[in-house]
């Protein structure tokens, strides 16, 4: 499929009576949602109708994002292919992303599920731009819900990251660090040991970030239920 037939696509989701460009825009920057490229006015569930009748295509994907085009960004990390992207095509997209929205989309639809995910998690977490930063834990988090088979070893891993950037107060990094804490918590009673205690060490950090993130977290750790019989009581230390 071409780029364009692709974007034809698109356009044939958006709605009847499309919403004027400045509202539309205001009410995605409302969430957060960067608008500075061209935008069709689509919602998720629109653009993954059109990905399921593409299919996966990584060279598509690629022409794609090169557009610009929220949307169609959106639509690239839908139909790219985890096992045909590279890892440089990752450094390339991840160093384009202005807007929390493609960057989870990216991070839950493909990154995570390729063979490059966990290194491009620490790479990524190092690097200071606010949204790099952010893909790595979004990486995390959805790992923590998309890879059912890989082994604790890999969270309780990466728990470290998430104490090391704690720290980090802009507003999407520290909401991808409690994002990630918090999934580590709900994947097994053991990780949810493990979260706890992370949680408690974070708070103990005592700065604003931290704070919150822990806080957060503990809180909707208190709502998981318990498995007395293995931990015990022990689970809630530090709540």
């Amino acid at each position: 499929m071409t780029v364009g037939a692709a974007l034809d696509m698109l356009r044939a989701e958006a709605p009847l009576h499309p919403i004027p460009d400045e509202d539309l825009r205001g009410q995605m920057s409302r969430f957060g949602i960067a608008t500075q490229g061209a935008v069709l006015g689509l919602r998720v569930p629109q653009i993954r109708a059109v990905a399921r009748r593409i299919g996966r295509d990584q060279v598509l994907a690629e022409a794609l994002w090169e557009t610009g085009v929220h949307e169609a960004r959106h639509l690239a990390g839908m139909v790219g292919d985890p096992g045909k992207i590279s890892a440089e095509t990752m450094d390339r997209w991840v160093s384009d992303f202005d807007s929390w929205d493609v960057c989870d989309g990216c991070a839950s639809n493909l990154f995570d599920r390729t063979p490059h995910a966990w290194a491009k998690i620490r790479e990524w977490a190092a690097d200071d731009r606010e949204f790099v930063r952010r893909a790595a834990f979004a990486m995390i988090a959805v790992a923590c819900v998309h890879d059912k088979s890989a082994p604790d070893s890999l969270f309780l891993d990466a728990l470290p990251l998430l104490e090391q950037y704690a720290y980090d107060n802009r507003n999407f990094v520290r909401k991808a660090v409690n994002w990630a804490l918090r999934n580590i918590g709900k994947r097994n009673p053991a990780l949810r040991k493990a979260a706890i205690e992370c949680a408690v060490r974070i708070r103990e950090q005592n700065l604003p970030s931290a704070r919150w993130i822990a806080a957060d977290a503990l809180r909707e750790f208190r709502k998981l239920p318990i498995e007395k019989k293995r931990f015990g009581r022990e689970l809630c230390t530090g709540i």
